[in-house]
């Protein structure tokens, strides 16, 4: 064998392996008899629509008997809208940072390859990141560069609700959630910068959960070093907060006044080795996560046992459950976004 032709073989099984997760592995991994109720055993990982930046925060929009995915695509700057057929359309620019000199905004990321890999891409994550509705139906933008959360009317109006806490300015609003009664939740990180932690222009020196209802803003969680995805369980009766890079979730209590008490550790994935971090997260109807995690999508069991792992072919970074039944899980990975059917509905 030549050598140029080990070094062409090389560098392909390089590419291949630059994700987490192989372009080949497009199942789930069953490691235990419960998940067959949840996810069948003939379901499948497919493509939807490949080709974006770094996608981020799906949320499935119905309108009649149609419906189709809003989700951020984080250095364009923009939102996408997506029907289930792979049409994609850009839904609403210049959502994240709008001021000059873009190009010293926004936390550095890359596609997911090596730098070693000819196709390794890195660019300033500019946009907004998680999204949601409100009970009324309007979009909930967390703006992450932007550093504040938006509202989309109706009209198509603009609305910030918030943009700071005691006087300063948020870091960089991550992901975000409505609860019943209309109170939103959302995480809010360092991740707005390119140099994080040493910025001057950061304003706020911790990470946190915080509840915006009604105008009024209230510090909720303070205590995780690292904040990122959240979600409720069906009765509302919980809040989990996973630990962004740090590969863990934690559950809390809310409070009938919406405040939080008693956060536990829910799951713990820092021994993991595999690419991927704990991202964004989902609830089904019967209370189990489907949270992003090293090597995949995790299902995890309303008692903290870790059922399987849905494997798309590139890092997972937020998931979302979509179409008119809620049965397909719509899963943010990098540059593409794929979806597989499930069995349970999720919220």
């Amino acid at each position: 064998m030549t050598r140029i032709l080990k070094a062409a073989i090389a560098s392909v099984l390089a590419s291949s392996f630059a994700t987490a997760q192989s372009s080949t592995d497009n199942g789930v991994v069953r490691l235990d008899p419960a998940l067959d109720a949840l996810v069948s055993s003939d379901a499948k990982v497919e493509l939807v629509k490949g080709g974006f930046g770094f996608t981020e925060g799906p949320v499935w929009v119905q309108e009649g008997r149609e419906g189709y995915l809003l989700f951020t695509d984080m250095p364009g700057n923009v939102i996408w809208k997506l029907t289930p057929d792979g049409n994609a359309s850009v839904h609403l620019s210049n959502v994240g940072y709008n001021g000059p000199e873009v190009w010293r905004w926004g936390g550095i990321q890359n596609n997911g390859r090596e730098r070693t890999d000819p196709q390794f891409e890195e660019f300033a994550m500019i946009g907004a990141d998680g999204l949601t509705l409100d009970r009324q139906g309007r979009l909930i933008v967390a703006t992450f560069a932007g550093r504040s959360l938006m509202r989309i009317e109706k009209n198509g109006q603009r609305t910030v609700l918030a943009d700071r806490y005691e006087g300063k300015r948020f870091g960089g609003p991550n992901d975000v959630v409505v609860k019943r009664d209309g109170a939103i939740y959302f995480t809010d990180t360092y991740g707005a910068f390119r140099l994080r932690e040493k910025d001057p222009r950061r304003e706020l020196d911790f990470n946190a959960v915080f509840m915006w209802k009604d105008g009024t803003l209230t510090l909720v969680v303070k205590d995780m070093p690292a904040t990122n995805g959240l979600a409720f369980s069906p009765d509302e009766k919980y809040l989990y907060v996973n630990g962004g890079r740090d590969n863990y979730v934690n559950r809390f209590e809310v409070r009938a006044d919406g405040t939080l008490a008693n956060g536990k550790l829910f799951i713990d994935m820092r021994k993991e080795t595999e690419r991927g971090v704990t991202d964004g997260l989902r609830v089904d109807t019967k209370g189990n996560l489907y949270e992003t995690a090293p090597g995949g999508v995790w299902i995890i069991s309303p008692e903290g046992k870790h059922l399987g792992t849905i494997r798309a072919p590139e890092i997972s970074t937020n998931v979302g459950f979509g179409d008119a039944d809620k049965k397909t899980l719509y899963i943010a990975a990098r540059t593409g976004i794929y979806k597989i059917r499930v069995n349970t509905p999720g919220i």
